[in-house]
């Protein structure tokens, strides 16, 4: 694994954006980061039990998932400018790749470590299986999914908003032992973050997560909705991941993956990841089962910041 680290005065020195600075502590002292050294190092010593312990167990997680780029259509491009700005903030994954094609199998691995079988978009689907929510809430944890244009808690249609929300994207309503309540419209996103979830996944509507709209709107839609919360994160040892479901099917299914947070090196990693390997991650931070083939997949290593 080779990663790539921002020299400490490069980070500090980069300009404003949104009124905070590119290492995010301009305006207030960061809180310290509860976390060891990272399980590459561990493992390196042969104690597998302290890799495990290593990571980071951040108060909040905040996922995005956008849809259909590749890495280099989205990172480095003049039309994302936000997303660039998040690539140099945090730790920037350039061998990440979706499992499949289409969209909704990607989801479903990422929120429950298996496609589930399905291999197409379609609607509905009922499963009962083990997920990253209903582990959480086993653990005394919490868990909800925000979803831009879907019209109230619990909603289980295919669709709304003329097109806009697709259940195709939502793969916690597909699950039996997830409850209502945790299948939350994008307006219920609070403004206080301290009353955030464990975990939320925020899916935005296809007109805004790239799918059908264009990546410039996309990335503005970023910026504007998820930039509060991360200035926020930042002194509240609260983690951001913005990742993507697939690419655009030309280029070998690679896709961005950001991870920024005050746990978090700034830098390039070519560890090579997908959707079971952050599922697993999270499962390693709040001590879950491993569901499915995250199992078989490692954590991410090489990006904690040491006390």
């Amino acid at each position: 694994m080779k990663m790539t680290l921002m020299k400490p005065w490069c980070v500090v020195a980069t300009g404003v954006l949104l009124g905070f600075s590119i290492s995010g502590y301009a305006t207030s002292k960061p809180q310290p980061v509860r976390t060891a050294f990272t399980v590459a190092q561990a493992a390196a010593k042969g104690n597998s039990s302290k890799a495990q312990s290593s990571l980071p167990r951040p108060d909040h997680v905040v996922i995005v998932i956008e849809e259909n780029h590749s890495y280099r259509q989205a990172i480095g491009s003049a039309k994302t400018p936000y997303l660039n700005a998040l690539a140099k903030q945090g730790a920037n994954f350039t061998a990440s790749y979706g499992v499949t094609h289409p969209s909704e199998p990607n989801y479903l691995a990422l929120f429950s470590g298996s496609t589930q079988g399905v291999r197409d978009d379609s609607c509905p689907h009922s499963f009962s299986g083990k997920n990253l929510a209903s582990e959480l809430i086993a653990r005394k944890l919490s868990f909800s999914g925000y979803s831009e244009s879907m019209p109230s808690v619990g909603y289980k249609k295919c669709g709304a908003g003329g097109g806009s929300y697709g259940r195709k994207h939502n793969p916690w309503v597909n699950f039996t032992n997830v409850p209502d309540k945790s299948n939350q419209p994008w307006t219920s996103f609070p403004a206080d973050y301290s009353k955030l979830p464990t975990v939320s996944i925020v899916v935005p509507n296809m007109n805004n997560d790239m799918h059908d709209g264009s990546i410039q709107f996309g990335d503005a839609w970023l910026k504007k909705s998820l930039a509060a919360y991360l200035k926020w994160a930042k002194t509240h040892n609260s983690l951001l991941i913005v990742t993507w479901d697939e690419d655009d099917g030309r280029h070998r299914n690679r896709i961005p993956t950001l991870f920024v947070g005050p746990m978090v090196r700034a830098g390039h990693t070519s560890q090579k990841i997908n959707h079971y390997n952050v599922l697993r991650t999270l499962e390693e931070m709040y001590s879950l089962p491993r569901l499915g083939k995250s199992a078989q997949a490692a954590p991410i290593a090489g990006i904690w910041i040491s006390k």
